[in-house]
């Protein structure tokens, strides 16, 4: 072996060894919550979260294909509405391939938007607002459509604007830059 690739080989177990270090070195103090087996970090924004939830790997992909990536990162707050891997396979089939197509870019950025809510946004906020309203609140998603909210049986119920309705399963998942609510049904504007 030349030095060249000799030195090429070293540097790289210095980055694999450095990322190593790194990873072990998330903070064991915070409290977490275990969303698709993976830990949740308050410290860690949405988007640092969501990639190691095995049961979001559609909506990571999606949020990727829709280019939202950096908006999801950046200083928010967001609540965001999380529809899991089990949400996306409740559309008819063939959707989630025909939406993240190129050509498709406007629609799925309009959907995935309909899941976010600016603010931080806590089962309890949401839950003070539904009672506040007399038994459903109105909330204005980025996307610029209403979800309306409502309990039953101290649960979380989102109604979209077809009718749809999606039950908040993981609630409070905080995050650096906002919250997320664990959904069972993809909401549609």
């Amino acid at each position: 072996m030349s030095a060249k690739t000799i030195a090429a080989i070293f540097a790289g177990v210095a980055v694999a060894v450095a990322g190593v270090s790194v990873a072990a070195a998330a903070p064991m103090h915070e409290k977490t919550v275990q969303v698709g087996g993976a830990p949740m970090y308050p410290s860690k924004n949405i988007i640092q979260n969501a990639v190691n939830s095995k049961d979001h790997t559609t909506l990571v992909a999606a949020v990727k294909a829709a280019g939202l990536v950096d908006t999801l990162s950046g200083p928010g707050p967001f609540t965001v509405f999380a529809p899991t891997n089990a949400a996306f396979a409740k559309l008819p089939a063939g959707t989630v391939d025909t939406l993240v197509k190129p050509e498709n870019k406007a629609t799925l950025t309009k959907i995935l938007t309909y899941h976010v809510v600016a603010g931080r946004l806590s089962a309890a906020d949401l839950m003070a607002q539904v009672k506040a309203g007399g038994g459903k609140a109105m909330i204005k998603t980025v996307q610029g459509e209403d979800l309306t909210v409502t309990t039953r049986n101290g649960s979380v119920i989102l109604t979209d604007a077809k009718g749809g309705m999606s039950k908040v399963t993981i609630a409070n998942v905080n995050q650096s830059n906002g919250v997320i609510h664990v959904v069972d049904t993809v909401l549609m504007p």
